[in-house]
């Protein structure tokens, strides 16, 4: 492939997904410091990219409107803008008709998309052998010399950071509780079980979305600790939650968004995996970071997103967690 001097980014699907493409922009301008990079995401997960120094615009697609009118407009705006490649990260149709019309000079992605016979270069995409999403991410661009991982990263502003200094001023740890899945998502008395372990000394504060509140509070009110924890679901932005999980002492996470935030802060994490498993290439990246699982469960893992509820009926991928 010919030298990039404007690239467009295409990962239009969850916030962890959009995290763990984030090494693109970083070896792009790494290897081209003058390219132009702009990166398109959809509606809702923009604020993930804000501050990224490396980033000259983000475009959205916002999937709440008529679809096929979003997908023209967006094609219709990259055509003009003649990008010499285009990297479509996202494997499923809309990103694929956006990406092969978009009039790139030479357009890469994977080839399990439906519409990669419109790429000039498709790459395979294998879960399962241990290859990590990063990793796969970044042989989207190995040829102009792309290291192979490298830790994904976000840029929260000063006032994100100003807004938690309030949280950080002792030591504390950070537990996300919550995931859009049943089935990734640690049982509530092991959260509890995890609190009733933590030092006195730590304060614990609980995170999400403002969704997750009630999980949340239930687990704080089981867990009997009535001093140095407290409910901070739906209080900050990613990008607030972010420069949070960068002074903790330790991040609690599922196999979920969360995650990605920790390693991208570089956070210490552990991280529980009930009904996933960290070879389907989604684990921590940061430098002190540990994986919690349940061992030669036959069951395990019965999906690569989850469930909404274990099919067996058990759940013992999570019951059966050791904790500490």
């Amino acid at each position: 492939m010919k030298t990039p001097n404007s690239v467009l980014v295409i990962q239009t699907a969850f916030l962890g997904d959009v995290i763990l493409a984030t090494p693109i922009i970083s070896e792009l301008n790494r290897l081209f410091p003058q390219v132009k990079i702009d990166f398109l995401v959809k509606k809702g997960n923009e604020i993930l990219l804000s501050n990224n120094p490396a980033i000259r615009d983000v475009y959205v697609l916002d999937k709440s409107r008529n679809k096929f009118s979003e997908i023209w407009r967006l094609i219709r705006k990259f055509r003009s803008q003649r990008y010499d490649l285009v990297i479509n990260v996202h494997r499923f149709g809309s990103s694929g008709i956006i990406a092969g019309f978009s009039g790139g000079k030479q357009i890469v992605g994977f080839d399990k998309n439906p519409f990669a016979f419109l790429y000039t270069k498709r790459f395979k995409h294998e879960i399962g052998n241990g290859t990590h999403e990063v990793t796969r991410n970044l042989a989207l661009i190995k040829e102009f010399g792309a290291e192979l991982i490298c830790r994904p990263s976000l840029f929260p502003s000063a006032k994100d950071v100003q807004s938690v200094e309030v949280y950080t001023a002792e030591k504390f740890v950070c537990l996300a509780p919550a995931s859009v899945w049943k089935t990734k998502q640690l049982p509530e008395e092991k959260w509890v079980e995890l609190i009733q372990s933590c030092s006195s000394d730590l304060t614990i504060y609980l995170v999400g979305a403002n969704s997750d509140n009630a999980l949340c509070q239930a687990i704080i009110d089981k867990s009997g600790r009535v001093e140095r924890i407290v409910n901070l679901a739906g209080k900050f932005s990613l990008l607030q939650t972010a420069a949070l999980f960068a002074e903790s002492q330790h991040v609690y996470v599922n196999d979920s968004g969360p995650l990605h935030i920790a390693s991208a802060m570089n956070a210490p994490v552990s991280a529980f995996y009930c009904s996933t498993i960290p070879e389907f290439g989604f684990g921590p990246l940061s430098d002190h970071s540990e994986i919690k699982q349940v061992e030669k469960l036959e069951c395990r893992p019965c999906g690569l997103h989850g469930k909404k509820e274990c099919p067996l009926g058990h759940f013992n991928c999570g019951k059966d967690m050791v904790i500490s």
